[in-house]
């Protein structure tokens, strides 16, 4: 009786190393790049949009009908008055 205590891999055995090694590779350097990305990204590129102006204020509660449009021209008279002195 014969028994086999081969530990020779084969031409398949040394494929799937050399694949494993490169796809395994990849992955570490993809995760840093990543990393690098997210720590040296600019977080002030997302601000927050700006306030609106008084005129925007304004025509938002015309519009939602708050106001009147006798009082809307009246404020809106006293806006542009204020913003020529």
């Amino acid at each position: 009786m014969t028994m086999y205590f081969d530990h020779d891999m084969g031409w398949w055995g040394y494929a799937g190393m050399g694949i494993g090694m490169v796809v395994f590779s990849a992955a570490i350097l993809f995760g840093i790049i990543v990393a690098v990305i997210y720590a040296v990204r600019d977080r002030s590129a997302i601000a927050p949009p700006p306030p609106p102006t008084a005129t925007e204020i304004l025509a938002a509660r015309f519009a939602r009908g708050e106001i009147d449009e006798a009082e809307y021209g009246h404020r809106m008279a006293l806006l542009r008055s204020s913003a020529q002195h």
